[in-house]
């Protein structure tokens, strides 16, 4: 079952990327979504891993989501992890500063929850199918 850490402020946005991520179509792998409510909750959790993807917002109090993408890049044990990040500032320069720090893609809020998930599913089995080849595919969407 894959592990995914949600890392959202917003109560009501981590209800709805649970929903959207739990709601699982036939023949989906059931997924395990952990929360975190802030970006230094998310640095309490990441060790407690593995997680297969982290989905993370950039306006937080405390560690923001962009100062997250920088510490998991810099890890040596997460730096192969994929990361979404889900953001209500949606420029495109915006989207370009996420997706140079290391975010994997970039998704602008408000989205389709069948957006995200295929999002999800994509990251899910490009990692599937690099530790199987036993590398990473280290390619970038949005």
């Amino acid at each position: 079952m894959p592990r995914i850490l949600l890392v959202e402020d917003s109560a009501a946005m981590r209800s709805f990327v649970r929903a959207a991520l739990e709601e699982a179509d036939d023949g989906d792998e059931p997924i395990e979504v952990v929360e975190a409510a802030s970006g230094f909750e998310a640095l309490r959790l990441l060790p407690r891993g593995p997680y297969d993807l982290v989905i993370t917002d950039i306006n937080m109090p405390d560690i923001n989501g962009l100062e997250l993408v920088h510490f998991v890049r810099k890890s040596e044990h997460l730096r192969q992890t994929p990361l979404i990040i889900i953001s209500t500032q949606s420029s495109e320069r915006d989207k370009q500063r996420g997706l140079a720090l290391g975010a994997d893609s970039y998704l602008a809020k408000p989205f389709e929850p069948e957006h995200l998930r295929d999002l999800v599913r994509a990251h899910l089995a490009r990692t599937r199918k690099g530790t199987a080849a036993g590398g990473s595919s280290g390619q970038k969407s949005g």
